[in-house]
């Protein structure tokens, strides 16, 4: 922002700090330099860096009190020579002439409205000229530069119609009507959306709410009533508005970070004082008021030892409250100083917390005052559990030859249809924002395609392995949004079948890597549920029980729409539930004294038996001594018949006392195999 040496000194008491002092109070407050230009008259303009939350240093007056808390001086502000909410004393009131209707109370809080009449608008005086110009805005006219003034000096945006051209005297806050048309005042036409705020009058809008004004309405030579609005909208929809319509102003950069309420008046009647002085006419009485009720200014609790915690210093209550006093926050000391009563003024609605209070007490008191020590106690605790659990999972991914990637979480509209939940609908921005891609992904295995294609471009044939863990988005149909965060695991599959079988594996090692050689993956046949994914090759992910994800082929069309020349497997696994496998402390065991007796069996069944059925027959008849069971394979072919497979399995048993006799597992493999026979129609092959 741009500021006037000379119009900052104005508002201090006593002025005349040079350009050099100004500078190193604002930086010593936290307010940086980006530039600094003389002008030919001698004074000064300075570039001053505002962070987002000050939008109350968006002014002189705002960057004036910074200083006066630095330097030890008053502010000065305006003198109004009249009561901001009665008027110099007319004998006919604003409420008479005109009518001010709020439909949107949620998105403006208040709009206040005040007709001048009788105005002579012409030339500004040289004072008034050579401000604007100070911090680079031109003269327009004595009515519209009154405003701007305003805007400089408070950070109050105002504006200014000519009350002649607002058809039936009336005022509408509302949104606009879908393809509503208005030509700004710096003559750029916008169509306007439902989801636009303007300030309209009985037949058309003529300014669109805290961003810029219509040109059909505007103040010109030939004005001589005014309606002067002063009002507050929400950043959001400003912000939103001004993006969208490429459209922003000096108003809208100080709706966007945010204008109480109840710091409208006194600019307001600033702004109805310099018109009398600079252009006349009668200022009627009292002002047109609408909106909520401003909410109470809420005390915020501040502990003097837990400011000296933080701090490192110690600093006395009673100075404390000295230093909250010169920003304009009241402090009250209670219970013999373990606690001061803060009271935020209004125009700081960025303080909400206590350790807001802690660094405005440390900006006065001067952080050159607080020690640097040469060393710093540092307190090593060990990775938060989320985290242990994210690297043990890379490292495992990274160990099986996956790569890690980094991807954006926006994807083109079509990308994301294709991996849409049932019952969900996509997230999107503003397409002009994004380009192309503006939709949140509901899946990342999108991204994931992306970068092996990148990958494919680059001579990358066969064997990627990718992964990633990122959140998540969609929407229900009842409007609530839906975030998760994932990991999508995406590998070449050339043989269908072994990837699958891989697939599984690297799920396995991921779900044992967190949880313990106890965690059990199943993989069951279930309906696709994105387009993407084959109808015939997809399959939920359940670990210990519990549904924890998918793993499926890719269907041709969405490798095809990808450019992708390879099969490839992919999966996606909620990350949450993989965090809560985790079992704590690792257990470490001897490795086994006595050897094991392995058994294989090859069983026939129908083609459409699970491995998972399988062994859940196995598991569930409780072998004694049965210490693993693993897959060894399938067989397809004339031997086993049509419609059947062969599955081979592998059964390991073992005694941590002695060494077992193959005679003492006989009983127990004749039980697995009547089980199997039982449960899922198997057949011990010859």
């Amino acid at each position: 922002m741009l500021i006037s040496v000379a119009w900052l000194n104005r508002c201090l008491d006593p002025a005349g700090l040079s350009a050099d002092e100004v500078g190193a109070a604002l930086e010593r407050m936290g307010f940086p330099l980006d530039g600094r230009e003389t002008r030919a008259d001698g004074d000064v303009t300075l570039d001053v860096e505002i962070t987002s939350n000050r939008g109350d240093c968006m002014s002189h007056l705002g960057l004036a009190r910074e200083v006066a808390a630095a330097t030890g001086r008053r502010l000065a502000t305006p003198v109004i020579p009249f009561d901001p909410a009665i008027g110099p004393g007319s004998a006919t009131s604003a409420e008479s002439i005109v009518t001010v209707e709020n439909r949107a109370p949620e998105v403006c809080p208040r709009f206040t409205a005040r007709v001048i009449r009788g105005v002579r608008v012409g030339p500004s005086p040289s004072w008034l000229v050579q401000a604007l110009e100070s911090v680079g805005q031109r003269s327009v006219n004595s009515v519209v530069d009154a405003s701007n003034f305003v805007l400089f000096e408070y950070g109050q945006p105002t504006h200014t119609f000519d009350l002649a051209t607002v058809h039936g005297s009336e005022i509408i806050v509302r949104p606009a009507h879908d393809a509503e048309r208005l030509v700004a005042l710096d003559g750029r036409e916008h169509t306007l959306r439902t989801d636009d705020l303007v300030v309209a009058d009985a037949e058309r809008a003529v300014s669109i709410a805290g961003v810029i004004g219509g040109e059909e309405t505007a103040v010109t030579e030939r004005t001589t009533d005014l309606l002067l609005e002063a009002a507050t909208w929400s950043p959001a929809v400003v912000r939103r508005m001004a993006r969208r319509l490429r459209t922003t102003t000096d108003a809208s950069r100080r709706f966007e970070r945010l204008v109480d309420p109840r710091t409208l008046d006194e600019p307001a009647a600033r702004v109805a004082a310099l018109v009398l002085e600079i252009a006349g006419g009668e200022l009627l009485a009292g002002v047109v008021d609408r909106g909520a009720e401003p909410e109470p200014r809420r005390d915020i609790t501040l502990r003097p030892r837990r400011a000296d915690r933080v701090l490192g210093i110690v600093i006395p209550p009673m100075e404390m409250a000295e230093h909250l006093a010169l920003l304009g926050i009241d402090a009250e000391i209670e219970e013999g100083g373990a606690r001061l009563r803060c009271t935020p003024p209004a125009h700081r609605p960025d303080l909400t917390r206590e350790v807001d209070l802690i660094e405005e007490v440390v900006r006065v008191h001067g952080f050159e005052r607080v020690p640097i020590n040469e060393r710093m106690a540092v307190e090593v605790k060990p990775l938060q559990r989320e985290e242990r659990a994210a690297r043990e999972v890379a490292t495992v991914l990274a160990g099986l030859g996956f790569y890690e990637t980094v991807t954006f979480s926006f994807v083109a509209s079509e990308e994301a249809s294709r991996f849409m939940p049932p019952g969900m609908r996509a997230l999107s921005v503003d397409e002009e924002r994004r380009r192309g891609e503006p939709t949140l992904r509901p899946s990342v295995v999108p991204s994931l395609m992306r970068v092996r294609r990148v990958n494919q471009d680059a001579g990358a044939a066969e064997g990627v392995r990718l992964f990633e863990a990122a959140s998540v988005f969609a929407e229900t149909d009842d409007g609530a949004t839906i975030e998760n965060r994932n990991l999508a695991l995406m590998m070449d599959a050339r043989d269908e079948q072994l990837g699958w079988r891989e697939m599984r594996g690297v799920i396995e090692a991921v779900a044992q890597s967190v949880g313990g050689a106890e965690a059990r993956v199943e993989i069951e046949p279930a309906p696709a549920v994105f387009a993407a994914c084959r109808a015939d090759a997809h399959a939920a992910v359940l670990i210990n029980g519990a549904h924890a994800g998918y793993m499926a082929l890719l269907a041709d069309e969405a490798l095809a729409s990808a450019d992708l020349a390879q099969p490839a497997v992919v999966a996606e696994l909620n990350l949450p539930a993989l965090v809560a496998l985790e079992s704590g402390a690792t257990r470490v065991t001897p490795p086994p004294a006595f050897p094991a007796i392995e058994r294989d069996l090859s069983v026939v069944v129908d083609d459409a038996v699970a491995w998972s059925a399988i062994e859940s027959a196995v598991r569930a008849e409780e072998p004694a001594l049965l210490e693993g069971l693993r897959y060894v394979g399938v067989y397809r072919g004339k031997q086993v018949g049509a419609g059947k497979k062969s599955v081979t399995l592998r059964l390991v048993f073992r005694d941590p006392g002695r060494t077992l006799r193959h005679e003492e597992v006989d009983p127990q493999v004749a039980q697995v195999v009547a089980a199997l026979e039982r449960k899922v129609g198997a057949a011990l092959r010859a």
